[in-house]
């Protein structure tokens, strides 16, 4: 019979942070699918998720106080999944000129946050009204896009690739942009690949470049 060993933490000879790491990665799944691909955050119950995962809600409960935490949970991990293959690729463009690299970086930001339908709902979608709490969560992250891009923009001052501008002011503006048609996109309000929202957000960004270069020739 399987017991737990005090002295060491195992179960059925497996440790504890083991059992832990492999009931997060169920629930995290079930939470994808019913939430991202299923009837959404609104409209599952625990239940659901724990019959999905294969758990009792016991288990559920020794990672989660609340159904609102695995989205909360699935929101940061998502994230993190989108902004460590963003910054991964930016090494890679960095020696391109200013427009070449945004636009790689528009495709590489798109393409990641889209490869899984699932992660892009629990993105723009089902993380929106939730709460309080999750309200500022998401401008949490979203604070740090917005970081993300004034470096862009701060560099391409630096380099003389645009006349001077507010690079915060641009930066929070294209992130709310992308935010908007990324939601509208995935609620099937916009009729669109994802490849041509890319080449559409990366125009909006490339606009503030191309504009400011325009006004010097005026």
């Amino acid at each position: 019979m399987a017991r737990i060993a005090s002295a060491t933490g195992r179960y059925g000879g497996r440790p504890a942070s083991e059992r832990h790491a492999e009931r997060r990665v169920r629930l995290r799944e079930a939470g994808l699918d019913l939430f991202g691909a299923g009837p959404g955050y609104r409209n599952s119950r625990l239940v659901d998720v724990c019959k999905r995962a294969g758990l009792s809600t016991r288990q559920f409960y020794e990672e989660y106080n609340t159904l609102e935490d695995l989205l909360a949970d699935l929101h940061l991990y998502v994230n993190d999944l989108v902004e460590q293959r963003f910054i991964d690729e930016i090494g890679r463009v960095e020696d391109l000129p200013i427009r070449e690299r945004v636009a790689r970086m528009v495709h590489i930001y798109i393409g990641a946050a889209t490869a899984d339908r699932r992660h892009t709902r629990i993105l723009f979608v089902e993380i929106v009204g939730v709460s309080e709490r999750l309200n500022q969560q998401r401008l949490e992250r979203r604070s740090r896009w917005i970081e993300l891009m004034v470096e862009l923009y701060e560099e391409a001052l630096r380099r003389g690739s645009s006349a001077p501008f507010d690079p915060r002011l641009t930066a929070a503006a294209f992130v709310g942009s992308v935010n908007g048609l990324m939601h509208d996109w995935t609620v099937g309000w916009v009729a669109a690949t994802s490849d041509q929202v890319a080449d559409e957000l990366q125009r909006m960004l490339t606009g503030r470049l191309e504009y400011g270069h325009a006004e010097d020739r005026s």
